[in-house]
């Protein structure tokens, strides 16, 4: 018997509220849940939406769910067209049209399942007059919805959206742990698991996914490469190596694209047109949230790059993970110093909120190598005639 509960791992008292929850029917109309990056908020979001939408309901002694009917399976793959996973699409946070077309579809009826499931990521983001289009339909909800909402503090989100929420903390988990935590569940070694974390951000559950995919771990290898032939790469190569970067982190977006089509082809005969229009909606925001997931490593795996350099500049080498590529840090830190690492890792910050703000993929990839490079080396090092540049 699977139980979804589980699969929120460094959070064991997170776990334990959840489940006493469902299996007391004390279920909120409304939580927020809040803790930092990484903290597995989201796999918490889905095996809460899983364990009130299980149609044969808490099962066994734990509250787990069943995991093997058509519900939690869709659930699982993150398909089921009444678990709806809002991201902001402004520049500035949540447009009030977007919070507008959330309030009209919670007041629907449920599409397959017995109840409704809205995660709302980044609720920090809702601005005061999203917040007022989404305040009264949290004062008075229908009965078969269940809001999740999330953010990194309590204190970011406007205080009339937090009176209506039931506040569920997440503790931050260090690094060292999160890796012990994965090598326990996967069986990878602990080196391994160390350099998944940081490619992944310091989440547990995409590390989980990361250490699974072949793709995955050679896109690591190609934005390695990259950071380590910075030193050489004129501004020619640079361009060249950002579009080749932003098209192998695009990959995956075909293998989700093909999943939807061919879901969508499966339901169409049997659903309303409403219906398929929001499952529509549906694919297009998750296929923008796993376009930003994918910078989003890439930004994470050079960051992790960054540090160790930083970390061999500062006479620390024992604190390296990326020990497989030990050799190409040392020779870049050789080249470098602590303080110029350091405003390197202001540039990747810098990218990350500009990923946030839907900037263009091209446009954040270019900036974050250009300024890479002229941080650590100095404006115009790698651009000089004959150089071997990045490939």
């Amino acid at each position: 018997m699977a139980d979804a509960f589980e699969g929120i791992l460094g959070q064991p008292k997170v776990r334990e509220f959840l489940r006493a929850s469902v299996m007391h029917d004390r279920v909120s109309h409304a939580y927020l849940f809040v803790g930092p990056a990484g903290s597995n908020k989201t796999a918490a979001a889905y095996a809460l939406a899983q364990a009130v939408m299980c149609p044969k309901g808490p099962t066994g002694p734990r509250g787990g769910q069943c995991g093997d009917c058509d519900a939690c399976g869709r659930i699982l793959r993150r398909k089921h067209p009444d678990v709806v996973h809002l991201r902001p699409e402004g520049a500035s946070g949540y447009l009030v049209d977007q919070v507008r077309e959330l309030v009209s579809a919670s007041a629907l009826a449920p599409i397959q399942a017995k109840r409704k499931v809205y995660i709302v990521e980044d609720a920090d983001r809702l601005g005061t007059q999203a917040a007022n289009a989404f305040l009264k339909t949290l004062e008075e909800p229908p009965a078969d919805v269940v809001f999740i909402l999330m953010a990194r503090i309590r204190e970011s989100v406007l205080p009339t959206i937090v009176s209506r929420c039931q506040v569920v903390p997440f503790r931050h988990i260090p690094a060292r742990e999160a890796a012990g935590i994965l090598a326990q569940n996967t069986g990878a070694s602990l080196e391994k698991c160390r350099i998944a974390i940081e490619s992944c951000g310091g989440s547990i559950t995409r590390a989980v996914e990361f250490l699974k995919s072949n793709e995955r771990l050679a896109f690591r290898s190609l934005v390695l490469e990259a950071m380590d032939r910075l030193r050489n790469a004129d501004d020619w190569d640079i361009l060249q190596t950002a579009g080749d970067l932003v098209v192998k982190s695009k990959a995956p977006l075909d293998a989700v694209r093909a999943e939807q089509e061919e879901e969508l082809a499966k339901n169409a005969d049997f659903l309303a047109k409403s219906a398929i229009r929001q499952i529509e909606a549906r694919n297009k925001r998750a296929l923008t949230a796993k376009s930003k997931e994918s910078l989003r490593q890439l930004t994470a795996i050079a960051a992790s790059w960054l540090r160790d350099v930083l970390a061999i500049c500062a006479e620390t080498p024992e604190l390296v993970i990326n020990a497989d590529v030990r050799a190409a840090l040392e020779e870049a830190a050789a080249h470098t110093d602590e303080a110029r690492a350091a405003e390197a890792l202001v540039a990747v910050r810098r990218c990350d909120e500009a990923i946030s703000y839907n900037v263009s993929p091209e446009t954040c990839v270019d900036a974050l190598l250009f300024e890479v490079r002229d941080a650590l080396f100095g404006p115009g090092r790698g651009a000089r005639p004959g150089a071997s540049g990045i490939r």
